[in-house]
């Protein structure tokens, strides 16, 4: 049998982003506790980002989210990495409170913060491995927020990707609100 990268390369990056989602649930977390949640989102669903992100973007007067809508459609999945809130107990003072139970209400615990930032930055080495191009964009992970896709979670980071001859989401220009 005959196989041209073009016809498998979807099937590919499909493959590597559900790779992604594991090298991001095994990812050190803080005291081995695990409150992160990861999911994919694939065609139709980048679309619904898409524009939400965009809308997003029009109601905040912001023309980098509207130019992040615009380049997750050169995305063949996204990849979401979030976590759940859970105060670690570790009375660190990183978010800003002597103690964990002094912290105020909707202020994360920055070790559930910290906890995405190593999960994304797993999922990215495995995407970086396995040649798939991405990109860490706050923005695409605040749109899927208001989209209601994660609801435990309180922030969302998401990492669209692609396999092209080019990095689609790298030397982008900046949108312009009109």
């Amino acid at each position: 049998m005959v196989y041209n990268e073009r016809d498998v390369r979807h099937e590919h990056v499909i493959e590597c982003a559900k790779q992604m989602m594991t090298a991001a649930r095994t990812a050190p977390k803080a005291k081995g506790v695990d409150i992160i949640e990861v999911m994919m989102i694939t065609g139709e669903d980048i679309m619904t980002l898409s524009n939400t992100l965009h809308q997003i973007g029009e109601d905040m007067g912001r023309g980098g989210l509207m130019r992040d809508a615009d380049n997750i459609q050169s995305a063949e999945a996204v990849v979401l990495i979030g976590s759940r809130e859970e105060a670690m107990c570790l009375n660190c003072g990183y978010c800003g409170a002597s103690t964990c139970g002094e912290r105020k209400p909707g202020v994360p615990c920055a070790m559930n913060t910290i906890d995405v930032g190593i999960a994304v930055g797993s999922a990215c080495a495995t995407a970086a491995d396995l040649r798939l191009d991405t990109r860490v964009m706050y923005s695409v992970g605040y749109a899927a927020l208001k989209l209601g896709w994660m609801p435990e979670c309180n922030y969302l980071i998401g990492i669209p990707v692609s396999a092209s001859s080019k990095n689609p989401f790298f030397d982008r220009k900046r949108k312009v609100q009109q």
